[in-house]
């Protein structure tokens, strides 16, 4: 990376690149939600007392470049939490840059603080360019996903 990025957490100043941000990442797979979810999610993303959900942003130069989503959640396989990294986004001016690695990485790291050692996490199957990312830090998995 030529500049370097600061992965950071989310703050209530922050809600307009988070937004936009956000946005980007559910245009990439055609996606949309209505504002209460926009509003309620950030409400909760900003929450002390939610605990469970997470964002962290990527700063460039100044400016939010990036966000991952995590939720830590209880698992009946295991005695400890498990991490699921919901949503990662890049500014596609940015991508291939590493700010997608860093996100990764930083809940990697918040995982192990909070004694969370696994990090699990989906993508689409067309998204080519992020899985060449995830087959270098993460095992792709024989799951398949059922959904009502």
């Amino acid at each position: 990376m030529t500049n370097p990025v600061t992965i950071r957490p989310l703050t209530a100043a922050d809600e307009p690149e988070w937004r936009r941000l956000w946005t980007g990442y559910l245009e990439f797979y055609g996606a949309t939600v209505p504002e209460a979810v926009y509003a309620g999610t950030f409400a909760r993303l900003l929450d002390p007392a939610v605990t469970d959900l997470n964002c962290l942003l990527a700063v460039k130069d100044g400016k939010p470049a990036g966000l991952v989503h995590y939720i830590f959640h209880r698992h009946c396989w295991r005695v400890e939490d498990v991490v699921y990294l919901q949503d990662l986004y890049a500014d596609p001016d940015v991508r291939g840059s590493g700010i997608g690695r860093a996100l990764i990485e930083a809940v990697y790291a918040e995982a192990d603080k909070n004694g969370t050692p696994s990090v699990y996490w989906m993508t689409q199957d067309f998204n080519e360019n992020a899985r060449h990312l995830y087959d270098r830090i993460a095992a792709l998995t024989p799951f398949i996903k059922y959904q009502r």
